[in-house]
């Protein structure tokens, strides 16, 4: 073994260590107080208010830095593909087994399913996307911890695969990075009071077939098992911004009726960038992103996002900086879209947010609803 990977290898173990450590502090607390319902009164929602230590430790140990290492691997897949990472290729093979190695090398057991290409225009709720596979398989990822309460699933989900134009690696390299970097960090066997899920979807770009053919693939109350479902997609767009999703619907740009409890974690995620010295706005539920089936079937559902092809405004650059009346991301759906494109002081501020959440629900689930008022439609 490399020097460099050993080195790797023990700093990561630290790390976790260091974790596990900070996490044993309130699992007691945590247990005590997850899943009380939100009033619909209430100026501001309740968050997660165990013992935050957690969650600060988490997002202290997992690092935009350390999430890049992913970047530079899935960037090199890519360029000895063709340049790309689409689902069907060997690029998006190979980034299935990048992610399942990592995850298996820190003690999770992995799971790869396959999801039918033609699952979603055959039930007929497939989407227009952009990718390039019509037929055949493709798979998912799938990693849970070993602790925690498996009928409280804090689920964090990212997309895997590119559109054939590019690596890929701001949509939604950004994201797997991300939620590789937090699974690592976290480890298989935190000591949490809920259980973290960590899901890597095929096939979004080709209409959500990935996650449409997960979520209807759960049972009612495999559907009522997850408390809160955390996107990860684009989270570094050179001139991007930072937004949370609209749990609340009070941006009024929502074209899907987020879950109770899902102003809860709009709040937090919020909360968390604001603390870093930025201010978030809202961004709509628009079903073009792994959340859609998620929130669809019923689950509170929210996330960060940087922002693809639409324009900067005047106002947003005035908040964040950056150029107006330019897309967010000029590579979006590009072969540009690659580890030059990432605006790194942003990424590192979703990762901490993305961790910070993470570990935040996986203690303490106050402000969603009870498993007995999910709907697991």
């Amino acid at each position: 073994m490399p020097v460099g990977r050993q080195r790797l290898r023990r700093d990561q173990g630290v790390a976790r260590a260091a974790v596990a450590a900070v996490l044993a502090v309130p699992l007691i607390l945590g247990a005590c107080s997850g899943g009380q319902p939100t009033s619909s009164t209430d100026a501001s929602p309740p968050t997660p208010t165990g013992d935050r230590r957690a969650a600060e430790a988490l997002a202290s140990a997992a690092t935009g830095a350390g999430a890049v290492v992913h970047l530079q691997a899935l960037q090199d897949i890519a360029a000895r593909n063709g340049g790309n990472r689409a689902t069907g290729t060997a690029g998006y093979e190979q980034s299935v087994d990048y992610v399942a190695d990592t995850l298996r090398r820190v003690g999770f057991d992995v799971q790869t399913p396959t999801v039918p290409l033609s699952a979603g225009a055959e039930s007929g709720d497939a989407q227009e996307g952009e990718g390039s596979a019509t037929s055949g398989t493709t798979r998912n990822v799938i990693a849970q911890t070993r602790s925690g309460r498996t009928d409280e699933v804090v689920l964090s989900g990212a997309h895997l695969d590119s559109v054939p134009a590019g690596p890929g690696i701001g949509d939604d390299g950004s994201g797997v990075a991300a939620q590789l970097e937090v699974a690592v960090k976290m480890g298989a066997d935190a000591p949490i009071t809920n259980a973290v899920r960590f899901v890597f979807f095929g096939a979004e770009e080709d209409g959500l077939l990935g996650s449409q053919a997960y979520v209807r693939g759960l049972s009612p109350d495999g559907r009522r098992d997850i408390a809160v479902m955390l996107n990860s997609d684009g989270l570094a767009a050179p001139n991007g911004g930072y937004f949370v999703y609209d749990g609340d619907g009070s941006d009024g740009s929502n074209t899907e009726t987020a879950a109770p409890g899902s102003q809860a974690i709009e709040r937090l995620l919020h909360d968390r960038l604001a603390s870093q010295g930025v201010q978030p706005r809202g961004t709509g539920f628009v079903d073009d992103s792994d959340y859609g089936p998620f929130v669809a079937a019923g689950i509170p559902a929210g996330g960060v996002f940087s922002g693809d092809s639409g324009t900067k405004t005047a106002e947003q650059a005035r908040l964040w900086g950056g150029q107006p009346g330019v897309p967010f991301q000029p590579c979006y759906h590009r072969a540009c879209d690659d580890i030059n494109n990432i605006n790194r002081p942003m990424f590192d501020r979703m990762v901490n947010t993305l961790a910070y959440g993470v570990g935040a629900f996986a203690v303490d689930l106050n402000g969603l609803p009870p498993r007995n008022q999910r709907s697991g439609r």
